[in-house]
């Protein structure tokens, strides 16, 4: 069972940054995908980026160049560096961890109970 916190999500002007944080358990926090989501109101939740157990990324194309996702193997941590926000950025956004088992390599996720960001003037 993976446990995830995340924070640093606050308000923030537009073209303003701000860096999220994800702490998780432990427990073979190196094996996991790690990910970012978000879900703005009225809307489905979104990847934003992910990064493998390995270190490659991937972005969504609205965030391509303005946002950097890394992780912190040895402090249990995954980080998403947010530049040049945008009001459409505002949203809840989840840590996810995913996890992929068995012989039919099912996948497990885990989330955060996510952190608010909102992008206003």
């Amino acid at each position: 069972q993976v446990q995830l916190v995340e924070s640093g999500g606050g308000l923030v002007q537009p073209g303003g940054s701000l860096r999220l944080s994800c702490a998780a358990s432990e427990s073979i926090f190196s094996t996991y995908v790690m990910g970012w989501y978000r879900q703005a109101p009225g809307k489905q939740r979104e990847l934003v980026a992910s990064i493998s157990s390995s270190g490659v990324t991937n972005y969504a194309d609205s965030v391509k160049s303005r946002f950097t996702i890394s992780r912190d193997n040895a402090n249990f941590t995954v980080y998403l560096q947010m530049n040049s926000l945008k009001p459409e950025d505002t949203a809840v956004y989840y840590c996810n961890a995913r996890k992929f088992r068995g012989i039919y390599l099912r996948a497990l996720d885990y989330w955060g109970q996510g952190t608010q960001v909102t992008v206003s003037s």
